[in-house]
């Protein structure tokens, strides 16, 4: 009989389902809370991928996401890290997702379960904590939505936190510029985990891979220190006829290695569909 030959794909959605069920030992074990585990995969296309026709698919299909390239990085983000506008400062924090339905009473169930899911609400709950305790110190005023609401986009639909607040003053008269808070803000626990140190060494020992430019900062600024930056996610790298994806997941105690890596197929197909057309 004739040997299987080796399946790399099979091979890399085992092995990312031995990190999560890792990651979940360890936070059961009472060394973190949550840490967030990304993955990624590789397209090729017959000549140069024109990083412009990229952009006009996911603006198009994705209208209520950040649409971005910089340097080669290209996407459809839907989390808004900072945005600052004079005194007035925003965030919009997601972290929980669940797919869209194929009929509105489907869709409904979906969200509605969403929002009941102990999961993620933990899961959302450390990363809405973060970036409040991150914000905080830097704002004479501070709200925090009481509880999270449903973001629907096209293809998911996520645990959303509205954060908004005034910034205070420093002593020499100033107010950090939009780039001094997303530096205050990144890396949240949506990207890494909670604590963020503990969950760095853990994405370090089980990701396996360089993220590269993945869940960082991206956005603009002013020369008045105004900007608006989210976060690098639903996106690729382009090089040449090549592109890497990449997708992640919050994993917590009740994390499933299953349920996260359907999680990331989700997660791969806007940037998945804009390369096919």
């Amino acid at each position: 009989m004739p040997a299987t030959p080796p399946n790399p794909a099979a091979s890399a959605a085992r092995a990312r389902s031995c990190a999560v069920a890792a990651a979940v030992e360890r936070i059961k074990a009472g060394q973190l809370q949550k840490v967030v585990l990304a993955r990624d995969l590789y397209a090729s296309a017959p000549g140069l991928i024109d990083e412009r026709l990229l952009l006009e698919r996911l603006a198009a299909r994705y209208p209520d996401c950040y649409t971005f390239a910089c340097g080669g990085l290209v996407g459809a983000t839907p989390e808004l890290l900072i945005r600052r506008q004079g005194t007035e400062i925003s965030s919009l924090v997601l972290a929980g997702t669940a797919p869209r339905g194929d009929d509105p009473d489907r869709d409904a169930a979906l969200g509605t379960a969403l929002l009941a899911s102990a999961k993620d609400t933990e899961e959302h709950g450390y990363a809405a904590a973060g970036v409040q305790q991150s914000l905080a110190p830097l704002c004479d005023d501070l709200t925090v939505a009481p509880r999270p609401e449903l973001l629907r986009l096209a293809n998911v639909q996520h645990l959303a936190t509205a954060i908004s607040g005034r910034l205070a003053a420093r002593d020499d008269g100033t107010r950090p510029s939009v780039l001094a808070l997303a530096d205050a803000l990144h890396p949240t626990a949506a990207v890494c985990g909670t604590p963020t140190g503990t969950a760095m060494e853990l994405i370090r020992e089980l990701e396996g891979m360089d993220r590269g430019r993945y869940a960082g900062p991206v956005g603009w600024v002013d020369a008045h220190g105004n900007g608006e930056w989210g976060i690098a996610l639903r996106c690729a790298e382009l090089d040449g006829p090549r592109a890497r994806l990449f997708a992640g997941c919050g994993i917590v105690a009740d994390s499933d290695p299953v349920a996260e890596l359907a999680e990331t197929q989700v997660k791969f197909r806007p940037m998945h569909d804009a390369l096919e057309g």
